[in-house]
């Protein structure tokens, strides 16, 4: 008897698990599947504000269901896709944009990485470089030598 309410439990937990997963994406129902794909492309490329780091396609959050009825009501009303962005990006910002656009402004986000791998590269060159030019004794060089001058004047 514990076994199978053990089991039960389990497959209602499960059962429970995979309903929430599919909660985030409600893919709008269109009369034109090119409107359809363009929203479902639309709802990817926008982040959820409130999850920062998700889509408002993969987000279950209020304001990621707020955004995908907007986009939905625009697609709608016969707005372009670049209208839709233009518009998303002025009520909140650049940073709804999942992959920021390349401008003045997000040139440091863009280029920071490439920079910092010059900049290491750099530093481990001339690091390299610096230690085979000066090719300075270690410490314990320096207590072999120090050893063997005093082993020769013990044998003179």
């Amino acid at each position: 008897m514990t076994i199978r309410l053990a089991f039960i439990t389990v497959i209602f937990i499960l059962g429970s698990m995979f309903n929430l997963a599919g909660a985030a994406f409600n893919l709008k129902q269109f009369d034109d599947p090119k409107h359809a794909a363009r929203y479902e492309q639309l709802i990817y490329q926008m982040r959820c504000l409130v999850c920062q780091n998700q889509t408002i396609a993969d987000s279950d959050a209020d304001l990621a269901k707020d955004l995908r009825n907007e986009i939905f009501k625009m697609i709608e009303s016969g707005k372009s896709d670049q209208e839709i962005i233009d518009f998303m990006v002025a009520r909140y910002g650049e940073f709804v944009l999942y992959k920021p656009r390349v401008e003045k402004k997000t040139l440091l986000l863009w280029a920071g990485p490439a920079i910092l791998l010059i900049l290491a590269l750099i530093i481990l060159v001339w690091t390299i470089f610096r230690r085979k030019r000066g090719k300075q004794p270690t410490v314990e060089q320096n207590a072999l030598n120090k050893a063997r001058s005093i082993l020769k004047d013990n044998e003179q």
